[in-house]
């Protein structure tokens, strides 16, 4: 008989052991550090040839101490996924969410009309539309924490499809991230490594590019080889006992809705129209950022007028449709804040959060109704935000334990005297092993590229390279890695335990790892435009 998989808390816990162990027997370092200004920002670089043997602090009962500081540092993301959860409870409440997939999959079967869409797969050509977009959004501005709202409705989506929570998590964060692995223009990973590098920002944009297509190939490949077999027997999911959670409430949803506009769907939409008009004024113009330009357009007015049409003419049908109105205007706000504003965690969850309370007030609740629900909702939604504090707890005993430094610098030894290909191979061997105790990318670029970038002089490596390198070492274990708070935030959303995702990513972990070192080589054995 099988022996019982531990649960993620548990795997947590040791792996923080392991982490404290560590430190008993790998000596303290550090490198100096210094600010310099990249891209217009102050970040804080390791200083190249400054590192020193320090005392080391051996963790012990720290392990312990360790939860509580793991919860300070990732608050962040513990309160985003706490306002999301309670907000999107509100939204589910509506019923507006099973609506809208309902409609949408009625919709789709008319496509199966066509001999050719038939003949591709309906539901093929809707998954690999809807990874497209959210990998695009990786590759462009570095859509990462994000991708745990759009969990909450996308695997309800990947269930009523047939398919299970992992089908639906790959929707939308497996794609961004398969896009932050291939990225061309994100400001978080390429331009701050390209900044530190000293080389045009955004440069090699073309093999760049083709990167990004051949990552996004071989990823969709895999993900809907997986959700066809699933579509045709889903008992064979490794979470299939786990996604009874999602059909119970997918069964329970009723669907054959009577149209009903609520007074206060009127109320809300008057509120949010005079807000969105002042907002406009205020803020005439946007510059969105993409990539090293920025484009001047009037967005917010832009979009205040499309959400005034779109939502007189849903208010004529029905409430349902206006909050579906509300959640697809909140992410079109969502990209300017981001692509415009410099938006993170804070702003995004109080779009949200307003989002839930104005589906509330459209769904004809009271103020007390619309409190009680966010609360069930944030308590629904608490394993996840705790597993993703208990995560902090590892990077937390690593940094105490000073022991980072020394790790970067020993494996930063191992690239002398092996040769182009084989140096940066090291280097990318060595990024994605610096991600289980990094997981930020702009961190990670702070900390190791200054030292990369001039190591790369020496041995006759483009720095490009170098910053290729980083940003696929950093990109693929993202999906893995149990330090990053978004992977363990996304999948307690799922309610995908740890160690199932683990079994399931790990083949998959591998092939882009193979694919990773394979578009390196062109890097170095190519003269490529921008290298």
């Amino acid at each position: 008989m099988l022996k019982k998989v531990p649960h993620t808390y548990v795997i947590i816990f040791l792996l923080i052991v392991f982490c404290a162990m560590c430190t008993w027997f790998i000596p303290g370092g550090e490198f100096e550090r210094e600010l310099v200004n990249v891209n217009n920002v102050e970040r804080e670089v390791i200083k190249p040839g400054s590192f020193k043997y320090i005392e080391s602090h051996d963790q012990t009962w720290q392990v312990f101490s360790a939860f509580f500081d793991g919860f300070i540092n990732t608050a962040n993301i513990i309160a985003f996924i706490l306002m999301i959860g309670g907000a999107f409870w509100i939204l589910n409440e509506s019923k507006a969410i099973d609506i809208g997939i309902y409609s949408f999959l009625k919709f789709s079967e008319k496509w199966k009309r066509s001999k050719l869409i038939r003949k591709l797969g309906v539901n093929n050509i809707i998954l690999t539309g809807i990874m497209s977009i959210f990998s695009l959004f990786g590759a462009v501005f570095g859509m990462s924490e994000e991708t745990i709202a759009f969990t909450i409705i996308f695997v309800p989506l990947a269930i009523s499809m047939g398919y299970d929570s992992i089908v639906g998590v790959s929707l939308c964060f497996v794609a961004a991230a398969l896009g932050f692995a291939g990225a061309f223009l994100n400001p978080f990973t390429v331009g701050i490594a390209q900044g530190l590098s000293n080389i045009p920002l955004f440069s090699g944009i073309e093999y760049r590019l083709i990167m990004w297509l051949i990552i996004n190939a071989v990823g969709f490949t895999f993900i809907l080889r997986y959700a066809a077999k699933i579509h045709k027997n889903p008992k064979k999911s490794l979470v299939y006992e786990e996604d009874a959670y999602w059909r119970n409430r997918n069964k329970n949803s009723n669907t054959n809705f009577v149209p009903s506009v609520t007074r206060g769907a009127w109320v809300a939409f008057i509120l949010l129209s005079v807000f969105l008009i002042l907002f406009s004024v205020y803020y005439f113009e946007s510059s969105l950022k993409i990539g090293n330009k920025e484009i001047v357009f009037p967005a917010v007015p832009v979009a205040t007028l499309l959400f005034i049409g779109a939502g007189f003419l849903t208010l004529r049908k029905s409430f349902h449709y206006f909050i579906l109105n509300l959640l697809t205007f909140t992410i079109v706000f969502l990209i300017i804040g981001v692509m415009g504003y410099g938006w993170y965690v804070m702003e995004i969850a109080t779009l949200f959060l307003a989002l839930g309370i104005f589906s509330g007030i459209a769904s004809g609740k009271t103020a007390n109704e619309i409190t009680k629900l966010f609360i069930e909702g944030a308590k629904d939604i608490l394993s996840a935000a705790m597993v993703v504090g208990l995560a902090g707890g590892i990077v937390v005993i690593l940094e105490n334990g000073r022991i980072i430094d020394t790790i970067l610098f020993y494996v930063s030894q191992t690239m002398e005297d092996l040769g182009k290909v084989g140096s940066v191979s090291v280097m990318y061997v060595i990024q994605t092993f610096l991600n289980i105790f990094i997981p930020s990318g702009s961190g990670k670029a702070a900390l190791t590229m200054p030292m990369m970038s001039q190591f790369s002089d020496l041995i006759g490596i483009s720095r490009q390279a170098t910053v290729v390198a980083f940003q696929l070492g950093d990109g693929f274990t993202n999906l893995i890695t149990p330090t990053s708070g978004v992977l363990i935030g996304v999948l307690g959303i799922a309610r995908i335990p740890y160690e199932k995702w683990v079994k399931w990513v790990a083949p998959f972990i591998v092939i882009l790892g193979v694919l990773g070192f394979l578009l390196l080589l062109p890097t170095v054995l190519l003269d490529l435009n921008g290298f």
